[in-house]
């Protein structure tokens, strides 16, 4: 069985065309399929065409979230009711091109556990690709892992995989570099990237920066190590300061305390220790997050 897990928001009017190009592209590959289309509690009648859909094709299973968690929280919700041996996940904008399924199999039954694909050109605007890029990069830096701009989540795993992805139960979900933690053999393939035919990307400026610092807190503690490495640099440059000041004091060069290197010396460490107690409360917030155990995604409908 072929498992095709789209998180669906704000797609109502694309989501006839998604079905019907995903059974054209897949057809060829095997009879048995399913289409899992998780629906993050879009304001708009995604649910309702879902459930319209799922009357008219017996491939299709629903799942509507009970409020927004997010796309990569609606991709696990995917991943748990998926039962093939391969899974797919794709946006649903149709940027995502369902032919390509093909391809990625190919490349898949070369031996690999994990195909990706790479959007070489992206049909997205300026400042799409331009937050895109200074978040990889910045990811990139603060994980200390290879990231790549041109691959998201489209691709192709085998159940192996995924069924190590879905024991990965931490409150904080970026499905890409789940994928790459996890290891086994993987690729990828250059795509045609599609333009978006309705809507705009949801992905804002303030949802990036949040996504990045969530990743950040929950894959890496370089800003840990950053911050007690700029501590020692602080105390080593007042040590310094300190020993200068003495040494004039000594030779009679200072009668009087200077005003301006005490409010100096006074707002740098003042904004260090808040900045540090920040970080590490930050941390501290998302460990509480975590013993919680609370459930990473709840379910009010299913269909199909």
């Amino acid at each position: 069985m072929l498992s095709i897990i789209s998180p669906v928001y704000r797609a109502e009017n694309v989501l006839a065309e998604l079905i019907a190009r995903i059974k054209s592209s897949v057809s060829g590959l095997t009879s048995e399929i399913e289409i899992i289309l998780v629906e993050d509690y879009s304001p708009d009648n995604s649910w309702e065409e879902i459930e319209r859909l799922a009357t008219l094709h017996p491939e299709i299973r629903g799942i509507k979230l009970s409020r927004n968690f997010g796309q990569h929280y609606a991709i696990t919700a995917g991943l748990d009711a998926a039962k093939g041996e391969w899974i797919v996940v794709m946006d649903c904008d149709l940027q995502d091109r369902p032919e390509e399924i093909p391809n990625l199999m190919a490349a898949a039954q070369q031996g690999f556990d994990v195909v990706l694909a790479s959007r070489s050109d992206r049909q997205d605007g300026f400042f799409k690709k331009m937050s895109s890029k200074v978040f990889y990069r910045t990811l990139a830096w603060l994980t200390g892992s290879k990231q790549d701009e041109s691959i998201a989540n489209f691709g192709i795993y085998h159940r192996k995989v995924i069924k190590e992805i879905i024991g990965m139960r931490e409150s904080i979900r970026y499905f890409p570099t789940m994928v790459k933690w996890v290891g086994f053999r993987q690729t990828s393939i250059e795509v045609v990237h599609a333009e978006r035919t309705e809507g705009t990307s949801n992905y804002n400026f303030k949802r990036l920066f949040n996504l990045a610092l969530d990743i950040m807190l929950a894959y890496s503690d370089k800003p840990i190590r950053l911050t007690v490495k700029l501590g020692l640099l602080v105390a080593l440059t007042g040590f310094l300061f300190a020993l200068y000041t003495m040494l004039k004091y000594l030779h009679g060069d200072i009668i009087v305390a200077g005003y301006a290197s005490l409010i100096i010396s006074l707002w740098m460490l003042t904004g260090f220790l808040l900045i540090t107690l920040g970080m590490v409360g930050l941390y501290v917030g998302k460990t509480f997050e975590g013993v919680k155990q609370r459930p990473i995604y709840i379910v009010e409908k299913r269909v199909g």
